[in-house]
């Protein structure tokens, strides 16, 4: 009833979003004419009722070059290897040179991966970049089957087969746990691909450290209550019809909510500025929300399993977490370096909770092992953003270089 429901109001609400496209594609010349200055206020009124929805598409990464050294260097997207429920991007450069491969594990949220798009247009200035670029539950049938977080450990094991021995890995956020846990189960089992380093990014790999508001909401109720009031079967109209899936619309409603007096201040400025025809400034906060209300939907398993095992339970920490019937032991890691960032105003993943890595790592020597706190950032500034770029990128490039 709930993806119904939503279903039905974003439909009644398309056919006025595409005339008020229609009205300001005919305002626009006309405001540039003597005389129709006054047309100002009513077409930055069209544009943002032009604006007010989501979407469920991917967008484009566009990273079409990058420029290195003076010069610019063609980027196409190569798919690897793909399963239905996620594709190993890789990032091509036309170079001749042979450059470190990295692989960024990232998140399965309420967000496509395009919103590591920065993270990745920084680390192609000097590695070989493949991405795990998930799919939007309601796009898979129900007969690809579930997918939880076993089957998304799966995943980063094999998509870091397929990148080959030697690799290194970046998690980013939410899949500290899993791309922890994937290494830990590759290092018992004498893996050749394990990866030489794995860099794990502002990820909840103990939440009971410093437990910020997102812990806090996720401990407030049961599994049960997350089932019962979160997860809801997607329209029969879309491929994954039947899927029961955690909404991307509910997550965004969630987070919009937890800033929405930051949110409304963003929109008010983006009217002023329609109104006062800065494109400059109106577009970058364009290009920040067509993101972020570009929303993704998760499968039911994945979901519940990661709300109970990471933010409830805190099994990793706790040496409780299980894949496939195995216990997961981070301790059997002795190969693969380790280096854990976080961001000194995060609260999402507050310091300490990805530093709580080096703990369960105990088949690392202290000099396998570093941690970095970037000063002045919150989350997303972690690996996004001119402090990324500039300072964190940095101590992640030394790190990798630092293995040999």
């Amino acid at each position: 009833m709930l993806y119904s429901a939503y279903q039905w109001q974003s439909d009644m609400i398309e056919p006025l979003r595409r005339a008020a496209g229609l009205a300001i594609a005919v305002l626009r010349p006309l405001r540039e004419l003597p005389g129709f200055g006054g047309l100002a206020p009513i077409g930055a009124a069209w544009e943002m009722l032009a604006r007010a929805g989501l979407t469920h598409e991917r967008p484009h990464y566009g990273i079409g070059q990058i420029r290195v050294g003076g010069r610019d260097i063609q980027v196409t997207e190569e798919v690897f290897c793909a399963t239905p429920f996620g594709t190993l991007l890789r990032f091509k450069k036309k170079i001749k040179a042979s450059q470190p491969r990295v692989l960024v594990v990232a998140p399965l949220s309420g967000h496509f991966a395009t919103l590591l798009r920065g993270t990745v247009q920084t680390l192609l200035l000097d590695y070989d970049v493949f991405l795990t670029d998930w799919h939007n539950a309601r796009d898979i049938p129900v007969a690809a089957g579930r997918f939880g977080f076993d089957e998304y450990v799966e995943h980063i094991i094999g998509f870091l087969e397929a990148v080959g021995p030697g690799s290194h890995m970046i998690a980013v956020c939410q899949p500290c746990v899993h791309a922890l846990a994937a290494v830990a189960i590759m290092a018992e089992d004498k893996h050749p691909a394990q990866p030489r380093s794995m860099t794990l990014m502002a990820g909840p790999v103990d939440t009971r450290v410093n437990p910020t508001k997102v812990n806090a909401l996720a401990n407030e109720k049961s599994i049960d209550w997350f089932e019962r009031h979160l997860i809801s079967a997607v329209p029969a109209r879309h491929k994954g019809g039947g899927r029961r899936v955690y909404p991307g619309f509910v997550q965004i409603s969630a987070f919009v909510a937890m800033k929405a007096v930051r949110h409304a201040r963003a929109h008010r400025e983006l009217f002023t500025h329609l109104l006062n025809g800065d494109t400059e400034k109106s577009e970058t906060f364009k290009a920040f929300y067509d993101e972020y209300f570009a929303v993704f939907d998760l499968p039911e398993e994945f979901f519940l399993e990661t709300v109970a095992k990471v933010f409830q339970d805190a099994a990793l920490a706790k040496g409780e977490l299980t894949y496939q019937g195995r216990t997961v032991n981070p301790g059997a890691i002795k190969r693969t370096l380790l280096l854990t960032v976080e961001g000194e105003r995060d609260d999402i993943c507050a310091p300490g909770q990805t530093a709580a890595a080096h703990d369960l790592c105990t088949g690392l020597k202290p000099h396998m092992k570093s941690h970095h706190r970037q000063a002045g950032v919150g989350h997303y500034g972690v690996f996004s953003g001119r402090r990324w770029e500039a300072e964190v990128f940095p101590v992640v490039r030394k790190f990798i270089q630092s293995t040999g």
